[in-house]
């Protein structure tokens, strides 16, 4: 089963940096930026980081939560998040579960070699747990932004 948009997000529960976990039952009447990336300290990881970084009071102006989603581990986040400043929580869905939830892992191809890996998306789910938008094989230029704008309008 994967999330539709217009339909309610099934809780879900992961690790997060800074020790403890993210909910989103624990987020209720927050909007909440899920937005799931391949792997820590990669060229368009860092970029799309840096782009909520910077972006981050304009999120929380719209009382919005921030929160990057990969399988790495929570040692690679920390190094990761200390690296380029980040000042929002990194989960880790080692178990695949949340990815699974979101349609995330997915079948791709490089060099004619198949396997699996995230697909670089962003969710928008709203302050009742409603998933209001949804932003797929991303391109990272501009797409902070379109997310942005997204959040304001709820």
């Amino acid at each position: 089963m994967t999330v539709t948009v217009g339909q309610p997000v099934p809780d879900f529960s992961m690790p997060v940096t800074g020790g403890g976990s993210v909910s989103l039952s624990g987020l209720k009447g927050r909007k909440v930026i899920l937005y799931f990336y391949p792997k820590d300290d990669t060229s368009g990881c860092t970029k799309e980081a840096c782009g909520f970084r910077d972006a981050l009071p304009d999120f929380r102006g719209a009382d919005a939560e921030v929160i990057g989603v990969s399988r790495d581990s929570i040692a690679s986040h920390e190094k990761f998040k200390a690296k380029y400043e980040l000042p929002f929580a990194l989960a880790s869905d080692t178990d695949g579960s949340v990815s699974e939830l979101f349609g995330t892992w997915v079948e791709k191809s490089m060099y004619g070699r198949k396997y699996m890996g995230m697909e670089r998306a962003t969710f928008l789910i709203d302050a009742d747990g409603v998933l209001r938008g949804e932003w797929r094989k991303v391109k990272v230029p501009g797409h902070v932004e379109a997310v942005l704008a997204a959040a304001k309008s709820l």
